[in-house]
């Protein structure tokens, strides 16, 4: 599995992806694409980290697995290819940031990238999933590497917001320097789940107020 990291990333996590669980978890994903197929494409693994460099991070928003149907995945959390039709939980954060701000996305476009260009880190705790296989790809490594990369950006000197929807991602938190960053929690925004703490939250609007309490540029959450 080639590493595709910007060199600020490369630099601070290069310690972690020398460790022995890494190349375990690299063989393991280079045998699930000889056999399976995978998501999101060996090209896309990482776009995280390359649309949103370290130094640029000010809101982490982390998700769990990546989508696992066609076409769908590319490398985002929560996010999906231009043209694709969102699926139900990026369809309720669409209509909680209508909610919260006003704002309406374009029609079957649920691509995030124009976020994660402003210094949202879209992502997900695995990187990889079997197609049509959720959490295939569980507990193989990636959540090792990834709670590094959390630990990373708690870090950082600067003040980031962490977004944490539901039960997985909220228990990170203990990677998370709270003196230092903001926390923001609720539900997750799953059909499942958006009815008892999600819808109403206001994510969008509170990210933002926390931003400009410390003099940082708000995040332009518009998608057009």
């Amino acid at each position: 599995m080639e590493i595709a990291l910007p060199a600020d990333w490369q630099t601070a996590l290069s310690a972690e992806t020398a460790k022995p669980y890494f190349a375990d978890l690299s063989a393991f994903v280079d045998a699930q694409r000889e056999t399976h197929t995978v998501f999101p494409p060996a090209s896309d693994v990482f776009n995280a980290f390359l649309l949103t460099p370290l130094a640029s991070v000010k809101v982490f928003i982390l998700g769990q697995d990546p989508y696992h149907d066609d076409g769908q995945a590319h490398g985002l959390a929560f996010s999906v290819l231009p043209g694709v039709k969102p699926p139900p939980s990026l369809r309720n954060i669409f209509k909680e940031l209508q909610s919260d701000l006003d704002i309406e996305t374009p029609k079957n476009s649920g691509d995030l990238s124009p976020w994660a260009r402003q210094g949202v880190l879209l992502l997900n705790t695995v990187l990889t999933v079997r197609a049509h296989e959720a959490a295939s790809h569980k507990g193989k490594g990636w959540e090792t590497f990834t709670d590094a990369v959390i630990a990373t950006v708690s870090a950082k000197p600067e003040p980031v917001v962490f977004v944490l929807w539901g039960a997985h991602a909220q228990k990170k938190r203990p990677l998370i320097d709270d003196t230092r960053h903001t926390v923001w929690a609720s539900a997750h925004p799953s059909p499942l789940s958006a009815n008892a703490g999600f819808f109403g939250s206001k994510p969008f609007s509170a990210v933002n107020a926390a931003l400009e309490s410390r003099g940082q540029t708000p995040i332009d959450w518009r998608l057009s």
